[in-house]
């Protein structure tokens, strides 16, 4: 079964990333498409790129470098449960993803977006895109935007707004048919 890696792209204290990761896991698993596994960009602790050669070159010299890229080979696809800060994504996350490359190559992702304010984080989801392309990630065209994380988010952790799962449901569908077609594709020659 593939692989789905759930990456936590908040790392400030207070956050309700895990809160709202550990829903979009439950609901994963509930689907029964994936194995399921979250990453918590605060509990890894990268820190800001400091490899000297390009990642394309995959010659990692430090130890953490070398635990990400081990990390993110074990999966097959992800969702990037992302909060929007000041109109984009969270530099954690961007951190994470330029760490690495040829284990980005063709891997299906999705995004999960959250922010306090009515947007959602549509924004940051429009402004990182571009940049998954670019990296060779192949996004999913449906992504899911959490607007109000602020009434969602308590001490018994997230509670999904109405509709929100089959959201997430749809999402999870389209990751498991880009990853067929990842499978169907007939070898490079």
């Amino acid at each position: 079964m593939p692989r789905l890696q759930f990456v936590i792209a908040s790392t400030r204290p207070g956050r309700v990333g895990p809160s709202v990761a550990a829903w979009a896991a439950e609901e994963a698993r509930r689907h029964g498409g994936f194995d399921v596994e979250t990453l918590d960009l605060a509990e890894i602790g990268l820190p800001f790129l400091d490899e000297p050669e390009h990642p394309s070159e995959a010659a990692y010299v430090h130890q953490h470098t070398k635990d990400w890229s081990a990390t993110v080979s074990r999966g097959d696809a992800y969702v990037f449960v992302m909060p929007m800060y000041n109109g984009t994504f969270t530099a954690p996350l961007k951190n994470a993803v330029d760490f690495l490359y040829h284990e980005w190559q063709d891997k299906p992702v999705a995004l999960l977006s959250y922010t306090a304010g009515p947007s959602g984080g549509v924004p940051a989801v429009e402004a990182l895109r571009p940049i998954l392309a670019r990296i060779g990630f192949r996004p999913a065209e449906r992504s899911i935007s959490v607007p109000g994380i602020a009434d969602l988010t308590g001490p018994d952790g997230f509670r999904a707004p109405a509709g929100l799962a089959g959201e997430l449901g749809g999402v999870l569908d389209e990751l498991a048919k880009l990853l067929a077609d990842t499978d169907a594709a007939p070898a490079q020659v």
